[in-house]
């Protein structure tokens, strides 16, 4: 069974030698007669609470608590005080303490506010547990952040998180991330452990959006369920509901949503008995909901509701610094998918990785890699893997269609296409179906050409 670890601070030997005596017996304790030793200590070994005296020598207790949460933010600590130090308690308690205890300390009072801590750090630690173990059933664990920008958002979202029901507005290009920022919030929110329901607005039937957002009562459509239906939002009750592609909502929708964000109630479809929900809403959207307001194509009170809270994110060409540890992590997901064993990326490929525009952004990159890591047998991602991007480097546009310029004194065709084979299978290390995919032909025709061109 574990033992709770108590560091008592003090400087009484008198009282060390009591509260040793009379905490031994549940738990292990360890004892220290100065600030700056109790933070060098819970700084090498693990303490789960700190019985802390305000009156210290060196550094007071107060500092002493002050540098511990810094350090050490989810710390419990209870200040130990007398009566005329009350005013020490009340701004111990606003720097992060526990809880406080009078001296001379009452052996019953002492037990019952210990066990109050350490039931609270029980609850934490199963909360912790648990929220682990939604964060990898939701494949969060999966992310990948390197860039400045996408930490940055990532750290944002986990502050939005600490409110119970912020809106939140999430924008960016197709494939960005969004959702992921939409569920880091969810994950890290009290609401966890409920459920996260999204709808895509563009797409459903903007005719059906309304019901299957909010429902519709027993006998509103011939066709419906006999018992009417719950909608998305009610299916969300004390969790989180995402509104992908916001912008496609049509108007009709747009007011109830917004009546429901101030209201925080509803009417089901047909229905006449309001409900009552308690629900987070994020919306994603990859168009500009400013220019959506100007043209009328959607309300600007909703918009001004929906952005409380608003995240923004670039796009993939701007987080350079995502790609090559991204393109790593889908290379090692696909080799276990498809019994491969990629290991490296080619520094010529790497550059090229690194020069594409990926207007598909992560969704882009990700089916890359399958792709790659499907077709192809090898050790390393190289360059002629990614002949399909047309990306084969910084020769590529000379040698594309639109590159390629006649010299004033002509040419011999036959001779360059000799030449560009011989290339190709020089640049392939003789391998032909990667000599023909850098040349934009199929493996067949390459073999004739090399026949008729005698090349062996």
């Amino acid at each position: 069974m574990y033992r709770y670890k108590i560091l008592i601070v003090d400087d009484d030997i008198l009282l060390q030698n009591s509260l040793k005596y009379v905490l031994s017996d549940n738990y292990d304790t360890v004892v220290v007669g100065s600030g700056s030793a109790a933070i060098d200590l819970i700084n090498k070994e693990i303490i789960d609470l700190v019985l802390l005296d305000i009156r210290l020598p060196g550094i007071n207790g107060l500092q002493t608590l002050k540098s511990i949460k810094q350090q050490h933010p989810d710390m419990l600590v209870i200040m130990m005080t007398a009566y005329e130090d009350i005013d020490f308690v009340i701004t111990s308690m606003k720097a992060g303490a526990h809880d406080f205890l009078v001296k001379p300390l009452e052996i019953e009072m002492l037990e019952l506010i210990i066990n109050k801590a350490l039931e609270t750090l029980r609850l934490k630690k199963e909360i912790e547990i648990l929220r682990n173990s939604y964060f990898e059933r939701s494949q969060l664990s999966d992310i990948v952040a390197e860039s400045r920008e996408f930490c940055q958002i990532l750290e944002y979202a986990g502050k939005i998180a600490k409110s119970h029901d912020t809106t939140v507005l999430i924008d960016g290009e197709s494939g960005v991330g969004k959702e992921v920022a939409a569920r880091v919030i969810h994950q890290y929110s009290s609401r966890f452990d409920q459920p996260f329901i999204g709808i895509n607005c563009g797409a459903i039937n903007k005719d059906l959006l309304e019901s299957e957002l909010f429902g519709y009562a027993k006998g509103t459509f011939t066709d419906g369920l006999q018992e009417g239906k719950k909608g998305k939002i009610e299916l969300a009750d004390r969790g989180t509901m995402l509104l992908d592609e916001i912008s496609e909502m049509r108007p009709s929708a747009q007011v109830k949503l917004l009546r429901f964000l101030e209201e925080r109630e509803f009417y089901p479809v047909g229905g006449t008995e309001k409900k009552k929900v308690d629900v987070r809403i994020i919306a994603i959207t990859n168009k500009k909901l400013e220019e959506q307001v100007k043209s009328g194509d959607f309300r600007e009170d909703l918009y001004y509701r929906l952005n409380v809270a608003r995240i923004s994110i670039p796009p993939l060409r701007e987080r350079k610094a995502d790609i090559i540890p991204m393109t790593l992590f889908f290379i090692h997901k696909y080799n276990s998918i498809f019994l491969k064993n990629f290991q490296k990326i080619a520094p010529e490929a790497e550059r090229a990785l690194l020069q594409y525009p990926w207007k598909g952004n992560i969704r882009e990159l990700k089916n890359t890699m399958e792709r790659i890591v499907l077709m192809e047998d090898d050790s390393c991602v190289r360059l002629e893997h990614l002949a399909f991007l047309n990306i084969g480097g910084p020769g590529a546009a000379k040698n594309s269609g639109h590159g390629v310029t006649l010299p004033p004194e002509g040419l011999h065709l036959d001779e360059c296409i000799h030449q560009l084979i011989i290339q190709a299978l020089e640049r392939s290390g003789h391998n032909k179906s990667r000599a023909a995919r850098l040349l934009g032909i199929s493996r067949p025709t390459l073999v004739y050409r090399m026949s008729k061109y005698g090349i062996e």
